[in-house]
């Protein structure tokens, strides 16, 4: 700054195969980012090259003098540095000079300025210290002064770190983990009874992700792995650590605005979104021909979302689970079908309907499961113009929800179509069931849409719409939205579409 006097500053920087390994500058500024002087230093190496002068390990040229050489060179260091060497040089000479002494069992020398072997581990210099100064005051801070948005910005810094293979990503996580432990709030809430807010809880659910992508991490070896596992392991059994699922005794749902209802929920987020060209990179070394990084994503993002999961107990967890699931889809609505991507969808659909216990989309779930009904929305709709009869064969199945039924039904049985409002033997603490019933409602109406002029898929989603669907007030919507479709001014009256809401209407 002109303002200011110029300074000048002593700056030394290690290398080790292309990474700066250590850093010291005699301006004092301590931030976890290198100071503007180790920054400019770097940058003239980088582009001079030449004009800073490459010398030989001193080992080197240590071993080119002769006896009288190497008596000056000692010499002459101790005359120039002899307050601050003096004494190490005599204890050294004396070390030396002594048979039995421990310096002499060891062969040769070391030499600081050789760089380390070849298996030795390196990595960026990090300074660990000023890691923690920051966590720790961007905690304090509890959210204000633009702390939290701080915070994000070192998890962004961790995130590049990862995707650079730098294995400082992991130490830094750790560190910033650590501070995250040892927040005083995190008992003070214990004590109180009280959830931390949701900005904190975010933050939290940034760092487990983060773990995610470490532990999950292909490139890591073994022993990093279980290491890691051990720490996970122990702040898991800190009586602060918060859960997941928030604090189940104390939690008490707040549904007013607890998650979007209806069709326009992402708008039986998109809008912020730019618009990005999806593309495929050969993914080399794969065994199938045609596979690319986009087909794996792809595929990997189908399975992910066809898991069948237990609902969480917590309402923070549960709304979770909803915004995740939409987060993926949202993402997976900006990639263009192919016919390489539709094969992708038509394997996994197959898989998912006839897959066991792992499938959310399977012949047998559990009464707890978390329901299929955004998902099979989505494949209905990308796999419709491709393969009708997956497409519906998929829906169809995603519109169970089987934490609304009983094990005995009540009602006349003769007419199933007619069975009364059942009533759960135990009701589990659901706090986003009205999302999840208007997400089925969504689905149905989505598969009445296009079944139009089709009276036997009409007459298998009424079926379906009319075993599965337990709210009187979406299946009164469902029948208007069969009036309204039957009735569009471009065509003449579906009349099936009629009876269907004709029969809606009565149920």
């Amino acid at each position: 700054m002109q303002s200011e006097p110029e300074t000048v500053c002593n700056v030394a920087i290690s290398f080790d195969r292309c990474k700066i390994t250590s850093v010291t500058c005699s301006c004092g500024n301590k931030d976890i980012f290198y100071c503007a002087h180790v920054v400019a230093l770097s940058l003239y190496r980088i582009r001079k090259p030449d004009q800073v002068k490459l010398h030989l390990p001193i080992s080197e040229t240590l071993f080119q003098m002769n006896r009288d050489q190497l008596q000056k060179f000692v010499q002459y260091l101790i005359t120039v540095h002899h307050t601050e060497v003096l004494p190490t040089a005599q204890k050294l000479a004396d070390e030396i000079l002594s048979q039995n002494s421990e310096i002499n069992q060891v062969h040769g020398a070391p030499d600081p300025t050789a760089g380390a072997s070849i298996d030795d581990e390196n990595c960026w210099h990090l300074d660990e210290e000023q890691v923690q100064e920051q966590v720790k005051l961007f905690l304090s801070q509890g959210g204000y002064h633009g702390s939290g948005k701080q915070l994000n910005l070192l998890f962004a810094k961790v995130r590049e770190m990862l995707k650079m293979r730098d294995s400082n990503g992991a130490r830094m996580l750790t560190l910033i983990t650590e501070q995250f432990m040892a927040d005083p709030r995190l008992s003070l809430w214990r004590q109180q009874g009280t959830t931390m807010t949701d900005k904190y809880r975010q933050l939290w659910d940034e760092l487990g992700a983060l773990w995610m992508c470490i532990v999950l991490n292909p490139h890591c070896k073994l022993e990093q792995k279980v290491s890691w596992l051990t720490q996970l392991k122990k702040w898991n059994g800190v009586d602060v650590c918060p859960w997941e699922d928030g604090n189940h005794g104390n939690e008490l749902p707040n549904l007013t605005n607890a998650l979007p209802q209806g069709a326009n929920a992402n708008q039986e987020n998109l809008g912020q979104c730019k618009s990005l060209e999806y593309q495929h990179l050969p993914a080399h070394k794969f065994l199938e021909e045609g596979e690319s990084y986009l087909t794996l994503a792809v595929e990997v993002a189908l399975i992910g979302l066809g898991q069948q999961r237990i609902m969480p107990d917590g309402l923070y967890a549960q709304e979770k689970v909803c915004r995740n699931e939409e987060q993926l889809i949202s993402k997976l609505q900006e990639v263009e079908l192919d016919d390489t991507l539709v094969k992708i969808f038509r394997k996994q659909a197959v898989f998912l309907l006839e897959g066991g216990p792992y499938s959310g989309l399977g012949e047998v779930i559990h009464r707890e499961s978390v329901p299929m009904h955004t998902f099979a929305k989505y494949l209905f709709t990308s796999l419709l113009p491709h393969d009708a009869e997956l497409a519906y064969k998929t829906a169809l199945r995603a519109m169970r929800l089987l934490v609304l039924e009983s094990t005995a039904p009540s009602g006349d049985l003769s007419r199933p179509h007619h069975i009364a409002s059942v009533v759960p033997n135990r009701y589990p603490r659901w706090f986003t069931l009205s999302h999840i019933e208007s997400q089925q409602c969504e689905l149905a109406s989505t598969m009445l849409t296009a079944a139009k002029g089709d009276v036997r898929r009409l007459e298998t989603v009424l079926e379906s719409i009319q075993k599965n669907i337990h709210s009187s007030s979406h299946i009164f919507k469902l029948a208007q939205d069969a009036f309204k479709i039957a009735t569009l001014m471009d065509s003449l009256p579906d009349i099936t579409l009629l009876k269907v809401s004709l029969e809606l209407g009565l149920q």
